[in-house]
C-alpha cells in the first residue's frame, strides 16, 4: 500500500532537502530568484491541465505548485523572515477581511444569511477593501501595485480594469472596437516608414486596444489567445498530416485549401 503523507510530512521533507549536511545539493543551492521561473512554469501547467480537462494530471500539477510555496517558505524560515504557518495564517486573515458578507464579525466562525446578496455587490465591496489595503500599505497611485512581470496581455487587462474601477472607461464596447480600427490604420501608416521603433509602438497600441475589447466583454485575453493558439496548432497539424510530403514542397495554395478543410473538420 502506498504511504499517505501529510502537509507536516511535506514541510519536513523540504527541510531535509535543504539540510546543509545531508540534503540535496541542487535544492541547497537554490534561492528565491532561481526557483521563480519554475513557479511560473508550474502555474501554467496547472492551467494547461484544467484547459485540457486532464483531471488525472491536475492533482499532480497542483502538488508541484504547492511545492513551490513550501520551498519559498523554507527559504523564509532559514532567513528568519517567515514560515509556512505564517503564510497560511496571513492568507486566512486576508480572506476573512475581504469577505465581511460571509464572516460579518471578522471571525472564522461568524455567519450571515447570504441568499439575497448579489455577486455585483460582493465584487464592489471586494475592490473597495483591496483599495483600503493598498492605501494602508502606502501604495501611491491606483496602478502602482500591479506586478510588472505579469504576462503582458494579463497586465494590460488588469491596468484597464483598475482604471475602469474609477470611471475611466468606454461607454460601450464599440468604443474600444473603434480604437482597434484607429490603431490598425496607424500600424499601416508606419509599415513603409522604416521606423521600427514607431511600428513596434503602434503594434503595442493595437494589442492594448484589442485587450480592451476582451476586458470590456469580461473575456480573459490570455485565455482567448491560448485558445487561438490551440486552434492554430490543430489546423496546422491537419495540414502536416494531409499533404503526404514535406511542407517545403507544398504550394501555399494547397496549404490554404487544407487549412480551410481543417476549419470545417
Amino acid at each position: 500500500m502506498t504511504a499517505q503523507y501529510s502537509l507536516d510530512d511535506l514541510l519536513y521533507l523540504m527541510a531535509r532537502l535543504r539540510d546543509p549536511e545531508s540534503g540535496c545539493p541542487w535544492d541547497i543551492k537554490q534561492d528565491y530568484a532561481s526557483i521563480a521561473p519554475s513557479t511560473l512554469e508550474e502555474a501554467y501547467e496547472v492551467v494547461d491541465a484544467i484547459e485540457k480537462q486532464d483531471f488525472v494530471h491536475l492533482k499532480e500539477e497542483l502538488g508541484d505548485l504547492l511545492f513551490q510555496v513550501v520551498f519559498y517558505s523554507q527559504l523564509g524560515k532559514e532567513e528568519d523572515r517567515f514560515e509556512f504557518e505564517g503564510v497560511v495564517s496571513d492568507l486566512a486573515a486576508k480572506l476573512i477581511r475581504r469577505h465581511p458578507h460571509v464572516f460579518p464579525e471578522g471571525t472564522l466562525q461568524s455567519r450571515v444569511d447570504n441568499r439575497n446578496t448579489l455577486p455585483g455587490d460582493v465584487k464592489a465591496r471586494w475592490e473597495a477593501i483591496k483599495q483600503q489595503e493598498r492605501e494602508a500599505k502606502g501604495v501611491q497611485g491606483l496602478l502602482a501595485d500591479i506586478p510588472l512581470n505579469l504576462p503582458a496581455l494579463s497586465r494590460a487587462a488588469k491596468l484597464q480594469k483598475r482604471a475602469a474601477s474609477v470611471g475611466f472607461d468606454w461607454d460601450d464596447v464599440y468604443g474600444p472596437i473603434a480604437k482597434v480600427r484607429e490603431e490598425l490604420l496607424e500600424v499601416e501608416a508606419e509599415l513603409d516608414s522604416g521606423d521600427r521603433q514607431a511600428l513596434e509602438e503602434e503594434l503595442g497600441d493595437l494589442l492594448f486596444a484589442a485587450v480592451n475589447i476582451a476586458r470590456y466583454m469580461k473575456i480573459d485575453p490570455e485565455q482567448a489567445l491560448r485558445l487561438a493558439n490551440q486552434k492554430f496548432e490543430y489546423r496546422f497539424h491537419f495540414i502536416e498530416k494531409s499533404v503526404g510530403q514535406p511542407l517545403e514542397e507544398t504550394s501555399i495554395h494547397e496549404m490554404n485549401r487544407l487549412w480551410d478543410l481543417a476549419k470545417i473538420s
